[in-house]
């Protein structure tokens, strides 16, 4: 049964008409509205229904200014009750965004307008058009007369292969931004199981380092909104955690934040490893570590090529004699320096460099085989991962410069993976490479600044997900603070964005020169929990609010 509410009439004026694009409607006095509410219109004319977002809402009155009004109220005495109250009356300026029989023509001055109800909002959304195989839950749509409405993205446009990739922003803690793309990746999960693997980073604390476990603090009233989304509320499945290795034994030798007998279990349990770097499996990689480092004369890329192929680095086996070795080329009158035709300020520069990033642990000589040491490669961890899996990498007690390294790392072995291009005695996993690959990175302006160099190895590895990726199935969920400080390549092949909580300074930024001034002032006091929605086939954007996390979120808080 339809709970549609008459609530106005189209309103045309000589100085407001109606157009193709936007109508207003005057509301009845007992009406509650709110913007990116949906409404209906029915036209006589060709039967057909035109639907509209609210956009703004205002109320006027018969006075002439401040002044009338101020003396209409005997002269400013607030106790006062005028003997005759004002014409007044409250309207709504709605945007067009669908018409039944896709005929715009602009709807009749004294047209009934109501509130749509949920087969309403579909049909507006285009959501009605979704095939519920690839339908992926986006979260809960609240208007001011219905009940929650389930929104759901096309998958195909979410995660390929019409369209892919997901930016979220907003600014930290208030915006949930983490909460919400965890909230989607178990969605995604539990829809598309074996088809789809999952890589996690975290960047804070112990956040995502518990997400094989149920949240013990949830309601059931937030269950609830679970249900009606379709998406059992439970934790992740087939998680295994990756950490830096680090020598420290009270620590289980990992670099993390969890704790120690949480960490004592996952290894108890062959959840977590230890990923390291050597010298002869890794140091291909040794790029990754510059790709925030200024290099306007390209000194560190001609340096790089000169290892890969100058006799002298042919022999060394380990860090140590790597950083040996940059040290006879930094020593005035070797020599070797003027045979390798690059300044000697430029090796001292890039030595630097490597003495400060190749000191951490996480860089030995060679692999140890002791089972306490729990030590992996993570390419190698990359190559056998299966779908159905996750795979948390926690890099948030490393250095910048070595998470640069560690995500790089991941990309190209995701890449490896989808093209085939490894050793297959490098994959041990007998099942057949994952359809899609979901990556997750949180503070995505570390890795894809908009002042990025153009030669930096990270940043090319981005545009290459961003722009192809969705045809190869490998997908990028991003996040940050501010969206402004991406690179415009990445954040504009993303076919799907979400805005959180943000500041006026943001908004005024290019980047939400489309936002509806209304919607934009909305984004600086969304509450927590509430975001806005960008998604090719919904129609404009939406309002929504998503679940409370089912997974537990950690003691970081």
């Amino acid at each position: 049964m339809s709970n549609r509410k008459l609530i106005g009439r189209v309103s045309a004026t000589e100085k407001y008409p109606s157009s193709c694009d936007d109508f207003q409607f005057w509301l009845s006095d007992d009406t509650i509205l709110s913007p990116f509410d949906i409404v209906r219109v029915e036209n006589k004319t060709d039967d057909s229904v035109t639907y509209g977002v609210v956009q703004d809402i205002l109320h006027i009155t018969d006075g002439t200014g401040h002044l009338s009004n101020y003396v209409s109220s005997d002269f400013g005495n607030v106790d006062s009750t005028p003997m005759t109250r004002r014409l007044s009356l409250s309207y709504a300026k709605v945007s067009v965004i669908h018409n039944t029989k896709e005929n715009f023509m602009p709807v009749f001055e004294g047209a009934p307008v109501y509130t749509a109800d949920n087969d309403d909002i579909e049909i507006a959304l285009g959501l009605d058009n979704i095939d519920e195989r690839t339908a992926i839950p986006a979260g809960l749509m609240k208007t001011s007369s219905n009940d929650p409405v389930s929104i759901k993205y096309n998958g195909d446009f979410l995660i390929g292969p019409e369209g892919a990739h997901m930016n979220i922003s907003g600014i930290s803690g208030l915006a949930t931004k983490t909460s919400y793309v965890m909230f989607l990746l178990k969605a995604i999960q539990h829809k598309y199981k074996d088809d789809v693997a999952i890589i996690v980073m975290n960047v804070k604390g112990d956040d995502l380092l518990h997400v094989h476990q149920q949240n013990e603090k949830i309601t059931d009233a937030q269950r609830k909104e679970w249900d009606t989304l379709g998406v059992p509320c439970e934790p992740f499945e087939n998680v295994k955690y990756l950490y830096p290795f680090r020598k420290q034994k009270d620590k289980l030798y990992a670099n993390t934040a969890l704790p120690t007998e949480d960490l004592t279990e996952q290894f108890s349990e062959k959840r977590a490893s230890n990923f390291i770097y050597t010298f002869e499996h890794d140091v291909s990689k040794v790029d990754m570590l510059f790709s925030n480092v200024d290099d306007p004369n390209y000194t560190i890329e001609s340096i790089l090529n000169y290892i890969d192929y100058g006799q002298e680095f042919r022999d060394v086996s380990s860090w140590d004699e790597f950083k040996d070795k940059l040290k006879d080329f930094c020593t005035k009158g070797s020599g070797k320096n003027n045979a390798s035709s690059i300044l000697i300020q430029s090796w001292q520069r890039f030595r630097r460099l490597i003495n400060n990033s190749i000191n951490d642990d996480v860089f030995v000589n060679s692999r140890s085989m002791a089972n306490d040491l729990h030590q992996v490669h993570l390419s190698d961890e990359v190559l056998n991962i299966n779908g159905g899996e996750m795979m948390v990498v926690d890099i948030a007690g490393i250095t910048e410069q070595l998470q640069c390294l560690v995500f790089g790392d991941i990309i190209r072995s995701v890449y490896s993976l989808k093209h085939g291009d490894f050793d297959p005695d490098d994959r041990s996993s007998k099942k057949p490479v994952p359809k899609r690959i979901i990556i997750f990175v949180d503070e995505l302006n570390k890795y894809a600044p908009s002042t990025s160099s153009k030669n930096s190895p990270l940043l090319a590895n981005l545009l290459d997900i961003t722009e192809r990726g969705r045809s190869e199935g490998v997908v990028l969920f991003s996040a940050e603070q501010f969206r402004s400080a991406i690179h415009e390549r990445i954040k504009g092949n993303c076919g799907t964005n979400v805005y959180g909580r943000t500041n006026a300074i943001e908004v005024s930024r290019p980047d939400y020169k489309f936002v509806p001034t209304v919607y934009a002032n909305m984004m600086t006091r969304l509450k927590k929990g509430d975001l806005i929605l960008h998604h090719p086939v919904f129609k404009t954007l939406l309002k929504i609010q998503f679940p409370f996390p089912s997974y537990n979120q950690g003691g970081s808080k």
